[in-house]
């Protein structure tokens, strides 16, 4: 599951994503409302952990501008603000769960397992920038209609770059979305920036 964690303390953030990729889940960060909602527009996500207590935008505003663009990406707000009139507003506004800290990871776990599962029937397995599409499920790599060939290194390294994508800004973000390579044999590493 690619998971996209908007968490703005930074020991948190981490060990959500450590803990997430023992699990195996590919995990990027945003450390702020404004980052976490230009990668959640730039990227494709099965899931999207999303703090309320942000700078530079609410987790409130990130639901709801999503939401507002219509984007069904699942969100599951993990914060303090405990109140019920705070849960009402998250659900509201758009998020699909709210889990209050502290919280157990395995019960974070499930949530997300449920969250991805709620999603049209079943989890987004296609990472998109622009006309190239990577099926995580089938592990084939499309530019338009045509499937690009690589090794197993190849694909390895494309999930890796994935997992290890740490942009706080929306060309960062695109940037780091989905690395391919190009069927040139000399030319091995091209990244490529999607269109906002």
């Amino acid at each position: 599951m690619r998971v996209l964690i908007v968490e703005d303390e930074r020991d948190m953030a981490q060990v959500l994503k450590v803990g997430l990729e023992e699990e195996n889940h590919l995990v990027s960060l945003a450390f702020d409302g404004l980052s976490g909602l230009e990668m959640a527009r730039a990227c494709d996500f099965d899931v999207i952990v999303l703090d309320v207590m942000l700078p530079k935008l609410d987790g409130f505003e990130v639901a709801r501008r999503l939401r507002a663009k219509e984007n069904r990406t699942p969100i599951l707000m993990l914060t303090a603000r405990d109140t019920v009139p705070d849960v009402v507003k998250g659900l509201d506004l758009g998020a699909d769960d709210y889990l209050t800290k502290p919280f157990s990871f395995a019960v974070l776990l499930a949530r997300l397992r449920a969250a991805s599962r709620r999603q049209d029937g079943q989890p987004t397995s296609l990472l998109r920038v622009a006309d190239l599409v990577l099926n995580q499920a089938t592990m084939e790599v499309f530019r338009g209609r045509h499937e690009i060939n690589l090794t197993a290194t190849e694909l390895s390294a494309t999930r890796s770059e994935q997992a290890h994508s740490h942009a706080t800004t929306a060309n960062k973000a695109a940037l780091n979305c989905l690395v391919l390579f190009s069927s040139v044999p000399r030319i091995r590493h091209v990244f490529v920036p999607c269109l906002l």
